[in-house]
């Protein structure tokens, strides 16, 4: 069984994709090596970004046994993101 991922999908010109990098480390810090947090920038990896249908900047997407099970579009809290963190591990 893998650990959960919260992928982050965000690009370096949107402001609330840099507010959102407090909340990420927030998250990594509650979870430690339980959870992979990984940024991923939508214009360098735009078919990643296809993939998961990404229409917007920043959109969270937790990924657990490698299928989305949670997603989050827009500005979204560490308090937020733990709480659902949670019921996936």
């Amino acid at each position: 069984m893998s650990k959960p991922e919260l992928l982050d999908f965000s690009a370096t010109w949107c402001g609330p994709c840099k507010m959102q990098k407090p909340h990420l480390e927030k998250v990594s810090q509650e979870f430690g090596d339980k959870v992979d947090v990984k940024v991923i920038d939508v214009d360098q990896n735009q078919s990643l970004a296809a993939q998961y249908g990404i229409q917007a900047v920043p959109t969270l997407i937790i990924v657990k046994d490698g299928a989305p099970v949670k997603r989050f579009t827009g500005l979204t809290t560490s308090g937020i993101l733990i709480e659902e963190l949670k019921k996936v591990l």
